[in-house]
């Protein structure tokens, strides 16, 4: 058969022409599938963009925008968008801030972009630039954006511009809550001093974030920090409550436990700490001196000598490690860590102090001198500071120089006193009056020492027993008593 043949069929002997009916061509051709419409050339390739970018797929990512700004010129707004946050995930910010200047060029009514390139201005530390962009982002936006507040207070902050932060940041809270801002304004009122709005800060913010742990850990150190005790273990429990290995919360409780020298249940919470961060050098710093205060030196030395290790430059490790070498008497040692402490911390009095005492017995009078001399100009506080200097020149026999350190000692502690609640160590005072006594001075301020402590407390304990004494007479005498009138009921 011909293809232009007409097709035959044969039934009972009988050939007929069979004609395809046109019906069944018309459906045969309405049943195909339409073909999907084409997008734009400058869309075409955003939604394989954006897949490959949420899952992360940067080098695929960066290969298909390749191509599509090659195609359509560079005029794609989203592949150039997509490639400026790519270019900032890997460090390179001014490429990210021109790839975002570009997409703003090819939209210039987008609030988005420019928040973007406000964000890579200030990663690239430009903060009044950041703040101009932020600005125009916010008159580009319809309604009160929370993020460009917020950002816009951190910049304030970092140009150190509090008042304009504080508001901001207000601004930003009051549009939409968020963590973040709580912890920023927080940071603002501790970088001008003012403890309490710190603490009024993060209360609110643990009102409306009670589960976060970081909130309430911080909230606990505040309260350590304005002494009430009660209130800082309560959010600390909390934040150890919802986490139970948050290490910060887990030091912060040990570091208060350490403060009442409670030093085994202290060395336990930084046992559980040492599992989440064995190399922290804060830990370690707090471990050797929980070993100082039970005055197992060796094993203090062990422990700051690693987190020295850790932190090299942190000036508290160095200062401590100088103290342990002092009181183990191994003062080329503690003189050694001393000088690299000041080197870091140079206007600390109590470092001077103690490397002076470190110089007095390396039998070196004239530094000595010299380091003490700076270490009354530093503190003016401590009354400690003038009394190991009195010590120290009445030792190099300069009576009448011992003499005005005590004055000074005397100022020091009239002071301290004026405040509630406060004094002088006991140990502190004796000292200065044994020294006062060798020297033949008479001082002016009144020192309870632990001898007359001693006879204060003999004496109330005999006082008492005299009290009890005379109780046990009035007893017998009343028992005598109820026994006559037993035996004359009797009779």
């Amino acid at each position: 058969m011909q293809p232009q043949e007409p097709a035959e069929s044969a039934v009972n002997g009988q050939t007929r022409t069979l004609s395809t009916p046109s019906s069944a061509a018309s459906t045969k051709s309405k049943s195909r599938p339409k073909k999907a419409p084409e997008l734009p050339a400058l869309e075409r390739r955003n939604w394989l963009i954006h897949l490959h970018y949420i899952r992360k797929e940067y080098q695929i990512c960066k290969e298909i925008i390749k191509l599509q700004l090659k195609e359509t010129h560079s005029m794609c707004e989203y592949a150039n968008y997509v490639q400026g946050l790519i270019s900032r995930q890997e460090g390179k910010i001014q490429e990210s801030l021109e790839q975002f200047q570009v997409c703003n060029i090819l939209n210039p009514n987008s609030a988005d972009n420019i928040k973007q390139m406000a964000r890579s201005l200030f990663l690239l530390g430009r903060h009044r630039l950041a703040i101009e962009a932020y600005r125009q982002a916010e008159t580009r936006s319809d309604a009160p954006d929370w993020e460009i507040y917020h950002n816009l207070g951190v910049c304030h902050t970092y140009l150190k511009e509090w008042e304009e932060a504080k508001d901001l940041l207000r601004q930003a809270i009051k549009e939409n809550k968020h963590d973040e801002t709580y912890v920023v304004l927080g940071k603002v009122h501790l970088y001008t001093s003012d403890i309490q709005g710190a603490v009024e800060t993060y209360k609110e913010a643990v009102e409306h974030f009670p589960e976060n742990p970081d909130l309430n850990t911080t909230l606990g150190l505040l309260y350590i920090q304005t002494g009430n005790h009660q209130a800082a273990f309560e959010h600390l429990g909390t934040a150890l409550a919802f986490d139970p290995k948050n290490s910060k919360a887990i030091l912060a409780a040990g570091s208060m436990m350490q403060s009442h020298q409670d030093y085994d249940v202290a060395l336990s919470k930084y046992k559980q700490a040492a599992v989440n961060i064995p190399e922290s050098p804060p830990l370690w710093n707090n471990i050797g001196m929980c070993f100082f205060g039970k005055k197992k030196y060796v094993a203090s030395i062990s422990c700051l000598k690693r987190a020295n290790y850790l932190a090299p430059f942190d000036w508290k490790i160095l200062y401590n490690l100088g103290l342990v070498h002092l009181t183990m008497q191994q003062y080329a040692s503690a003189f050694h860590f001393l000088s690299a402490s000041i080197n870091l911390r140079p206007n600390r009095g109590q470092t001077f102090m103690l490397m002076a005492m470190a110089l007095a017995n390396l039998e070196d009078p004239d530094n000595a001198t010299a380091a003490y001399e700076q270490a009354i100009t530093l503190d003016v506080r401590d009354p400690a500071v003038p009394l190991n200097f009195a010590i120290f020149l009445s030792n190099e026999r300069d009576v009448v120089g011992a003499a005005r350190q005590l004055k000074d000692f005397e100022i020091r502690v009239g002071k301290l006193r004026q405040t509630p609640g406060l004094d002088a160590d006991p140990d502190v005072l004796a000292a200065a009056g044994q020294l006062a006594a060798n020297i033949g001075y008479t001082l002016s301020i009144s020192i309870g020492t632990k001898e007359k402590e001693k006879e204060g407390k003999s004496s109330k304990q005999s006082e008492r027993e005299k009290e009890a004494k005379a109780r046990a007479k009035q007893a017998k005498s009343a028992m005598k008593q109820r026994q006559n009138l037993t035996d004359l009921i009797n009779q």
